[in-house]
């Protein structure tokens, strides 16, 4: 019975069910948005207009549809693939190896009939032949009147190495959905935020206790006034609000800190702090608007108590440049950070306040994958390696010569034809 469920979890063609079932679903996980609210779910496929005929709403979060990727059912499909592979290799890859290692003698010149490269010799001596096979860095193993030769013995590895990599990143992926976790972060300058909004976390994921403060954000601009790139000054706290780390990120250059990573994603406008009269300081939000061209933000700035006059300030970045106009539209100027615009009453710009976007991440098995995809190279350079074996027999005075490859045929009649 054990004989039967190792020969099938080794057999290919289970190998590919199973591969054929994993692609199924990463399809299903790409046209259903993942990890979105049950309102969103119920709005976009509704019991009487649902995807394919058949999945409406209900169906999708039953099945877990909204996140294939991290189901019991998708986890133990990756795991009886990765089963597969492992008994691959250990029934079928690594005895073939052994295998090829083991000196494979012909002793008689009717086990050549077999080959397709085959070719009896009468003007060379054993010894001639097994000197030009030496140079051709074969490998010679020799019993008095026959020869067994080979090279290339690491091709012979690289289908057990892509079964490493491919096990190793299939692990990979099983710890990052199990105990990782995805969460972002919009938090003003000079504030703290603790991980609160979780986008993504395994069923054993531990959520730390360490907090983020932004101490500073900037964004530098290109000679056309586009956004070149944006920073964060960020400090790492604990859980008592000590200072763990602290560096400066930007968009590629995150910051790492016991597992976890901390990504720059995103950047808004929340607000302007204002000084009326030379003596009040407002802060007054901005709405952000998103035209055909770029993205801006305004906010109004009531001038009487009625509120039914005022003005509105418009900026389209963070470089301390506002646009003022009346309640008509009728543009008055400009104003920048520190300086004063008077009209009813003097307005004095003190600050443009930011926040900062940031993803937090933890992917324990990223390193796995990475270490996965690393033996997934190695194997591609090992499979060029060409594995070549030689036997040579002599009876009385012919010598009978064959070869047999794995690929690269060839070139490896070419090399044959030399030798002879």
């Amino acid at each position: 019975m054990k004989q039967v469920i190792f020969k099938t979890l080794a057999d290919l063609r289970f190998a590919i069910f199973i591969l054929l079932i994993i692609a199924l679903a990463s399809i299903i996980g790409t046209v259903i948005e993942q990890d979105q609210s049950i309102e969103y779910y119920k709005l976009n496929y509704p019991l009487n207009d649902s995807l394919f005929g058949f999945l409406s709403w209900d169906i999708i979060l039953k099945c877990g549809f909204d996140h294939v990727y991290r189901t019991s059912w998708f986890v133990s499909f990756i795991l009886s693939f990765g089963i597969s592979l492992l008994t691959c290799t250990v029934i079928q890859q690594i005895p073939s190896l052994k295998i090829a290692r083991r000196c494979q003698f012909f002793r008689k010149s009717l086990q050549f009939s077999k080959l397709k490269n085959k070719k009896q010799l009468s003007d060379q001596t054993l010894t001639e032949l097994v000197f030009k096979l030496q140079q051709k860095k074969y490998s010679v193993f020799q019993q008095r009147n026959i020869v067994y030769c080979y090279k290339g013995l690491l091709g012979k590895i690289a289908p057990i190495t892509v079964h490493l990599s491919m096990i190793l990143i299939l692990l990979g992926t099983i710890v990052s959905s199990l105990i990782g976790f995805k969460a972002q972060e919009i938090i003003p300058k000079t504030e703290t935020v603790h991980i609160q909004n979780i986008l993504t976390m395994g069923p054993f994921s531990n959520i730390p206790k360490t907090s983020a403060r932004v101490n500073d954000f900037w964004i530098t601009y290109s000679k056309k006034n586009t956004v070149n790139q944006f920073y964060s000054d960020i400090s790492i706290m604990d859980s008592f609000g000590n200072e763990i780390k602290q560096n400066t990120i930007y968009v590629n250059s995150p910051s790492k800190y016991d597992s976890i990573t901390y990504y720059q994603t995103d950047w808004n406008l929340l607000g302007l702090r204002v000084k009326l009269d030379n003596i009040n300081i407002f802060q007054y939000p901005l709405i952000s608007i998103i035209n055909e061209r770029n993205k801006l933000w305004i906010t109004w700035i009531s001038t009487t108590k009625s509120l039914d006059d005022g003005i509105t300030i418009l900026l389209n970045d963070l470089q301390g440049y506002c646009s003022i106009y009346d309640k008509s539209g009728l543009f008055l100027g400009n104003i920048e950070l520190n300086e004063t615009f008077s009209f009813s009453f003097p307005l004095t710009l003190i600050d443009i306040i930011s926040s900062t976007g940031l993803q937090i991440k933890m992917d324990p098995g990223i390193v796995l994958i990475y270490t996965g995809f690393g033996f997934l190279m190695i194997s591609t350079l090992l499979s060029y390696l060409t594995y070549s074996q030689i036997w040579l027999v002599q009876e009385s005075k012919n010598i009978f010569m064959g070869g047999n490859t794995t690929r690269a045929k060839f070139e490896f009649a070419r090399e044959f034809l030399k030798l002879s």
